[in-house]
């Protein structure tokens, strides 16, 4: 369906103009001047012939097949338009023209229906309210930028149309080229995921990019790009992901959970290359596009100037790459070569006095070194630098591409020529060292993505019965949080183990199944109207006797009716106290496009005070659960430091994935806190202390 949309044999322009300056007299222009080989059909009742070819007054009356059609025309006959080229048969359609969901409700209205017109016919749809899309190869520039892009390999898609004419624009000095640019609009139809899907075959397609200000199916985006960046990188950038306004939350992973958690997360999964903007988009392309993949994440730096070395350093080491040590053979063939005063040691100092031969010199021998899977080559302007010649050196080895090269000539007027042969040659440079190794940082990412083992999901069953029981008498309750006898009785069913524990709605009660269980004892104010009890003092920990059961049931209930005279109280929670173990946070807030956003970080008190928590998408594998893990700053607790045992990471990565399976399973949970999640020393398990759950109505 999508061949028709960047590879037809003909085109339908409907709406074309004989007027210059008019939308439908540039797209068709364009069309044209781009070379486009196909056939081509202007469609406008008012007009005979537009720049020499006949026009049609509807795409009923051409006589031939069409592949494509370009809709041009005001809102209120787009329908109809769209009517006529289903019924023409038309494989493809893109609607340039707005006004429709970014006006309201009706222009929203006529959108779908648009849709659903597509769709009944088996015809691709881009837009509304979009610039359009160009493929190089074709050629066909079905658009109203104002030119054409270099050709090459990179594919771009884009929610803003304007932005994909300042990249368009920008993308002639750094000599980028493009296979396929595609403005999205309002994806009446056609989506990112479509385009991913359909460019992961495409030969011309080497490097994706897309600007995305939002996702239309979160689950099938993770899935299909998982599957785009095993063969090839995707780079994009997330616009508005703050959240602006006020929302209600209850749970502590609804305080932290956000638009930004829940991309981050998906990106991570899906392993999409993150850029923070359009310098760091096209930085990262350039290198993606033109360079092989470094063997390693080991980088060696060669410069003419200290300062830049020691900037390129810290930088790699920000980044979380690696300086590489180089070889004792190579530090000696370099010592033997370079001037006594030059430094043999990464970063090689080639000095400031040295010519295009001391840089191929030093880079040979680099290139030679196996422990080297990347050179930045960085150059300063001095009186004798020549940097043509450098360029040349450069661009010669390159050439080989047994190894990641990148370039740093850092100024303007002395290194522009030299910089214009980088660029011919496909060997990206950057104006400082620190844009260079944020892109190299992608290259070792996707390095790693695609050597990463796939990872699948296994499916844990979780017994439906006890949890929809547990549902179902809330709802009779007219409750949607579920209190914490039946919270425990979901985690049981998840196969997470509980320290003994029951509802007691008096003091003769608590007492007695203290006595039964042992002390030390735990008791909680019990009430369906109280999200934090902790926050009205409404727990009381190490109870060792019957005389304090008592006396902490009455005081549990008096503090709760001094904070909240009008709550409704259970009773108190008695449990068994667990001694010992690292307390955790594992939680579930819902998010709107991704669905079911899990997060884990250390627990207690402490999760919104330190706000170390790592987030992912569930359903999760059990790579992703340590990852997960390992992810936060305090993860070495769980791996034992200064004499602490190692924990139970076993226990808490099956934990962890019986309960990404819950919140799959019974996608009525909205949001989920299990708080502490206790860790015991490797091979005693986990033990869930407290749990709190918030489900829909129905």
């Amino acid at each position: 369906m999508l061949t028709s949309l960047f590879s037809p044999d003909s085109v339908a322009v409907i709406g074309a103009s004989r007027t210059p300056g008019k939308l439908g007299y540039a797209v068709l222009k364009n069309i044209i001047d781009c070379g486009f080989r196909g056939s081509v059909y202007p469609v406008n009742p008012a007009a005979r012939e537009i720049l020499g070819l006949r026009c049609y007054p509807d795409i009923a009356s051409i006589g031939e097949r069409i592949d494509l059609a370009i809709i041009m025309i005001p809102a209120s006959h787009v329908l109809k338009a769209v009517s006529d080229c289903a019924q023409k048969g038309v494989k493809a359609v893109v609607v340039i023209s707005a006004g429709f969901r970014e006006t309201g409700h009706d222009g929203l209205v006529a959108e779908k229906e648009m849709a659903r017109i597509a769709n009944k016919n088996n015809m691709a749809l881009l837009g509304p309210n979009c610039l359009g899309l160009i493929n190089t190869k074709t050629p066909l520039n079905a658009s109203f930028a104002g030119s054409m892009p270099l050709r090459g390999n990179i594919s771009l898609m884009s929610q803003s149309g304007a932005l994909c004419t300042a990249i368009l624009d920008m993308s002639f000095e750094k000599r980028l080229g493009f296979s396929s640019f595609v403005s999205l609009g309002n994806k009446a139809q056609l989506n990112e995921v479509d385009l991913l899907d359909y460019w992961s075959s495409d030969p011309d397609t080497k490097v994706a990019l897309a600007y995305l200000e939002g996702i239309s199916d979160g689950e099938r985006f993770i899935r299909v790009a998982r599957a785009f960046t095993r063969k090839k990188p995707l780079i994009a950038i997330k616009a508005g992901v703050t959240n602006a306004g006020s929302r209600a939350v209850s749970s502590h992973t609804g305080s932290l959970a956000g638009s930004e958690q829940a991309y981050e997360a998906a990106f991570k999964q899906a392993g999409v290359i993150r850029a923070e903007s359009v310098a760091d988009l096209f930085d990262m392309a350039s290198l993606l596009v033109s360079q092989p993949l470094p063997e390693n994440d080991q980088v060696a730096i060669i410069t003419n100037a200290g300062g830049p070395g020691i900037m390129a350093t810290d930088a790699i080491e920000r980044a979380g790459l690696t300086l590489a040590n180089l070889s004792q053979e190579t530090m000696r063939r370099l010592a033997a070569r370079l001037p006594r005063a030059a430094s043999v040691i990464n970063p090689v100092d080639v000095l400031g006095d040295a010519l295009a031969d001391r840089y191929r010199l030093a880079l040979d021998a680099l290139i030679e070194d196996k422990n080297v899977g990347a050179i930045i080559v960085i150059l300063t302007p001095q009186i004798m630098t020549q940097a043509e010649e450098t360029a040349r050196v450069i661009a010669s080895r390159s050439k080989n591409r047994s190894k990641t090269i990148l370039a740093c000539f850092m100024g303007k007027p002395h290194v522009e020529a030299g910089i214009e042969i980088l660029n011919n040659n496909g060997v990206p440079n950057y104006t400082v060292p620190e844009r260079a190794v944020i892109s190299l940082k992608a290259m070792v990412y996707q390095k790693k993505r695609q050597e990463r083992p796939t990872h699948r999901i296994t499916r844990v069953k979780i017994p439906r019965k006890p949890v929809e029981e547990v549902f179902n008498e809330a709802r009779k309750r007219g409750q949607l949080e579920i209190g914490e006898a039946g919270a425990q009785r979901v985690m049981k069913a998840c196969g997470i183990p509980t320290p003994a524990s029951r509802l007691c709605r008096t003091p003769e009660e608590a007492v007695k199944f203290a006595e039964k269980i042992g002390y030390p004892v735990v008791l909680k104010i019990a009430s369906p109207d109280i999200l934090h009890k902790t926050d009205i003092g409404g727990v009381k920990i190490g109870v060792t006797g019957s005389q304090e059961v008592r006396d902490s049931f009455d005081l549990l209930v008096l503090r709760t009716l001094r904070y909240m005279p009008d709550v409704e109280i259970w009773g108190c929670m008695v449990q068994k106290q667990v001694e010992g173990g690292i307390e955790t946070i594992l939680g579930m807030n819902r998010d709107p496009q991704f669905g079911p956003l899990m997060m884990f970080g250390l627990g207690g008190i402490y999760v919104e005070a330190l706000k170390d928590v790592a987030f992912r998408i569930a359903p999760l594998s059990r790579h992703d659960a340590r990852q997960m893990i390992e992810e936060i700053q305090s993860s070495r607790l769980l791996y034992g430091v200064r004499g602490r045992p190692r924990s139970d990471l076993d226990a808490l990565e099956g934990a962890m994935v019986r309960i990404s399976q819950l919140v799959t399973d019974f996608p009525e949970i909205v949001e989920l806190d299990i708080n502490p999640l206790v860790i015991f020393p490797e091979g005693e398990g986990v033990t869930g202390l407290d749990m709190r759950m918030v489900i829909t109505g129905q």
